[in-house]
Order: C-alpha cells, then sequence, then structure tokens
C-alpha cells in the first residue's frame, strides 16, 4: 500500500496536467480565426506505480497520476493531401478559364469593334462601289474600310501578343514565389527537426509548413511525401524540389517572346516554334513538368500552335494562327479578283492588298516578313486605283466589285475562317469555364472537410475548458483532503494521556 504522501504526488500531476491543458485550450481559443492555425489538444496519459516485481511485492493495482504525454495537433494527412490535390487542379484550370475569358474580351465578338463587323463594313463598302461605279467617293470610303480592316487586325494581333507577354510575367514572377516557398519550407523542416529532437513543440511551425505546402501545391501541382523523422520532401513534375532541409530552385526557360512562340525571328524569319517551360536553375538542360497549379495552367496558355489545323496548342498561338489564316485568306481571295479588273482608266487592277504567299502566312522577302495579321496593309494609294470592272466592260460595269463583295458570304472565305475561329475560341472558352467551376467546387469542398477537421470550434473549446477546469477543481479537493488527514495524523494523535 503506498503511502499517505504519494497521493499528494497523484493529485500534483493532475493540477499540472489539468493545467497544462487548460493552457493549450486558451492557445486554441486565441486563435480561433487565425489562418492555417491547426487545433491542439493535450494527451493525458495515466501513470503506473512505481513499484518493482519481486518475490514479496504486493501492489494495491492503484497507479501514481496523470501525465501529458503529447500536444499534438488535429490534423488528418488525408484530408491534407485531398486539399492539396484539389487545389492544385482547381488553380491550373482557373488559369486557363481565365485566359480565356481575357482573350475573348480582347476580341470583342461579337461586337461594333470586333473583326467580323469590320469585315462586314469592308464588304458592305464593295457593294457600294459595285451600285456606284462610276463615282470616285464609294471608292474612298471603301478604301478607309480597308484601312481600318487591316489595323484592326493588326489591333487585334497585338492585343494577344500583349496578353502574351503579360502571361509570361506573372508566371516568371510566379516561379520566383515558388523558389521563396521552397526555401521557407526547406528551413521549417530543419526548425522542426532541431525542435523535436529536443524534445519541444513544433505545431506552430508545422502549421506555416502546411500552408507553405498548399500554395505550392496551387503554384506548381507539389506533391508531398513525410519522413519518419517529421521532414517533408516536396516533389514537382516528380523531381524533388524539397528534399529534406535543402531546396532546388526552378528557372523559366523557353520563347522569350511572342513571335518565337508563333515561329518568328526577331527580324520576322519563319522559325520552329518555341514553347515555354520549366527547368532546374541548376541543370538548365533538364526539364520540369508540372502536372497541375497556376504555372501548368499557365505554361498551357504559353504553348506554342499546334502543327495541324487541331487547334490543341496555346491558347493565344492559336488565336494568332487563326487570324494569320484570315489575313491571309482575305489577301488572297480580294487581290486574286482585282488583280483581273481594271480601273474607270482601263488600267490593271494589280493587288489590293500587300501580296502574300498562300503557301505561308508571311510577306515574302525584304523587311516586310512576319505575321500576316500584323503586316498586312491596303496597296492602294489612291481611289481611283479600285478596280471593279471586268476588261471591256465599259464604264459602268461592276461585275468583278460585285464579286468581291461576294466573297462575305463565301463558306471558304474570310469571314467564314473568323466565324469558325471564334466560334472554337467560344467553346473551347464555355468548356474551361465549366471545368474550372465544378474543380473549385470539389476543392471547396476539400477545404471544408479538412477545416471542419483542424479549425477550432469555440464552443467545444468552452465545453472542453469546464471539464478540465472541474478535473482541476477536483484535484484541488484531493490535495484538501490528503492535506487534512495529514493534519489529524501530525497533529492530532498521540494526544491520549496529555
Amino acid at each position: 500500500m503506498g503511502s499517505t504522501f504519494s497521493g499528494i504526488s497523484t493529485a500534483l500531476s493532475s493540477l499540472i496536467a489539468q493545467r497544462t491543458a487548460l493552457d493549450v485550450a486558451g492557445q486554441n481559443v486565441a486563435n480561433a480565426n487565425t489562418a492555417g492555425y491547426t487545433r491542439q489538444r493535450a494527451d493525458l496519459g495515466a501513470v503506473a506505480g512505481t513499484q518493482s516485481a519481486s518475490m514479496f511485492a504486493t501492489n494495491n493495482g492503484v497507479g501514481t497520476g496523470v501525465q501529458v504525454t503529447g500536444i499534438s495537433r488535429s490534423a488528418d494527412p488525408f484530408l491534407d493531401t485531398k486539399l492539396r490535390s484539389q487545389t492544385s487542379g482547381a488553380a491550373a484550370l482557373a488559369t486557363l478559364s481565365s485566359a480565356y475569358s481575357t482573350l475573348e474580351s480582347r476580341l470583342g465578338e461579337p461586337g461594333a469593334s470586333g473583326l467580323s463587323a469590320q469585315l462586314q463594313t469592308f464588304w458592305n463598302g464593295w457593294h457600294d462601289v459595285s451600285n456606284a461605279a462610276d463615282t470616285i467617293s464609294a471608292r474612298s470610303v471603301l478604301l478607309d474600310d480597308a484601312r481600318q480592316l487591316t489595323e484592326t487586325l493588326h489591333t487585334q494581333y497585338q492585343n494577344i501578343a500583349t496578353q502574351w507577354a503579360d502571361t509570361r510575367t506573372t508566371t516568371a514572377s510566379l516561379v520566383t514565389q515558388t523558389n521563396t516557398l521552397a526555401t521557407n519550407v526547406a528551413d521549417l523542416n530543419k526548425r522542426i527537426l532541431d525542435i523535436t529532437n529536443n524534445g519541444g513543440n513544433a505545431n506552430e511551425l508545422s502549421d506555416q509548413r502546411d500552408q507553405a505546402l498548399t500554395q505550392l501545391a496551387g503554384l506548381v501541382g507539389a506533391t508531398v511525401q513525410t519522413r519518419q523523422d517529421g521532414q517533408v520532401d516536396v516533389y514537382v513534375g516528380g523531381d524533388a524540389l524539397v528534399f529534406g532541409g535543402s531546396s532546388h530552385a526552378l528557372a523559366l526557360a523557353g520563347a522569350q517572346d511572342f513571335s518565337q512562340a508563333t515561329g518568328y525571328a526577331t527580324d520576322g524569319t519563319p522559325i520552329t516554334p518555341q514553347d515555354v517551360h520549366l527547368t532546374w536553375a541548376d541543370t538548365p538542360g533538364k526539364r520540369v513538368v508540372p502536372t497541375g497549379g497556376t504555372v501548368a495552367g499557365q505554361l498551357t496558355v504559353l504553348a506554342p500552335p499546334a502543327a495541324d489545323d487541331s487547334g490543341t496548342g496555346g491558347v493565344l498561338t492559336e488565336a494568332a494562327k487563326r487570324l494569320d489564316e484570315v489575313a491571309t485568306r482575305l489577301a488572297t481571295d480580294v487581290n486574286t479578283l482585282h488583280a483581273g479588273a481594271v480601273t474607270t482608266t482601263g488600267t490593271a487592277g494589280g493587288a489590293f492588298f500587300s501580296p502574300l504567299d498562300p503557301s505561308d502566312p508571311t510577306f515574302p522577302g525584304g523587311p516586310a516578313k512576319g505575321p500576316a495579321a500584323l503586316r498586312i496593309s491596303v496597296a492602294l494609294s489612291t481611289a481611283d486605283q479600285v478596280a471593279v470592272a471586268a476588261p471591256g466592260g465599259g464604264a459602268y460595269d461592276a461585275s468583278v466589285g460585285q464579286q468581291i463583295a461576294a466573297l462575305g458570304t463565301s463558306t471558304s472565305g474570310a469571314d467564314a475562317l473568323w466565324g469558325k475561329a471564334v466560334v472554337e475560341i467560344g467553346n473551347r472558352s464555355a468548356a474551361a469555364t465549366s471545368r474550372s467551376s465544378v474543380a473549385e467546387s470539389a476543392r471547396a469542398s476539400a477545404e471544408q472537410d479538412q477545416l471542419a477537421n483542424a479549425s477550432v470550434d469555440t464552443d467545444e473549446e468552452t465545453v472542453g475548458m469546464i471539464a478540465t477546469q472541474r478535473a482541476y477543481q477536483a484535484a484541488a479537493r484531493v490535495l484538501t483532503t490528503l492535506d487534512d488527514m495529514l493534519d489529524t495524523l501530525i497533529n492530532k494523535t498521540g494526544l491520549v494521556g496529555r
């Protein structure tokens, strides 16, 4: 049987344990609104008796109190992994959806400033000239409409190029942010390991690390593996971004400007289109292919056009490719008919637009190289150079002009090409938006599951504090009772006969 004094130690252990549990509850309540904080709890365990086994040993079956075996986090690795996975996918799809939305806004279709409206105005101009073949004013208006059309093509192409440049700049910034987070995770790994090896509590540092890991998943689709010693390794594209206490930096490589991505050198000479990709900063030749995250979405947006007409290339380069095709078809069709017509003075019409090579959407030779949509211009300088009559047709003949006007309704003309491109972009945009919405819903659901498990419930903490308070009071009452018992033994026994 243990001594009366041993009961004091037992009661004291309860007071210490309940006080620690109350401190943990206070920490939880204090951080109820702290982003990324994970609820903690004091894990209590009974302390067994200290009597050693021997032949004459006896045991009354009573332990020697309670102790705090640790302060654990209410984190669920499965829920954390699920949240990172959903965050990765949602971020990539949201980036793609945003790029399509911005592109549609820049193209302005349908609208008065869009290319479709400008094409319609241009064809209407040919109708007007055909209806007034003997007047110069209609021809002047036609030239103005043609110049406005080419300016629209230039502007549309430049807008796409600007969006591409902005996207690349943003991607470079995101890569820098990724490297900073990777360095932070490696540093947290070392600090957590040092603290836990010395018997300390690194829960708050673990919260910081989990937040950084979720951000990395949203940036580059990072995946995580946890070591037995509590450190984590972070992987991107199958290679380690963070390995224990060390990190590796990523770098952005490939096409530096839109011309390289679409297949043109600085001087406009056609080249093989280049992509934008990730590499390791210390191993430039080794590519890193993120499977998710904002950066993966950005790289898809920045990708070069497909080699075929599938439209599966980069969001922006494919749109630019369609503009080139429209400019080429427009110039080729109009020039072919206009060259076969004559002016009011009987002069051959020649090229209406600066000539393009039908086999390649670039201007042939000289300094006039580059994408057709950016270089196309009106070749005529004066209204009297507009030709609408067939050779020998007379002063009022406008048969060729009518043929040119009819190009606007051709199923293989520039309008049809652009209409198909607009529908294609719209469909892809709608699909991207739908997929992004579904992915975001899944991410939000995963976040709610994770928060439900890890966040602080103040009502629950209040109930827990009341229970802890009562346990503390009970331990104090035990201590008071033992004090009374000892007082009786020490001060009130052995008084008989005095």
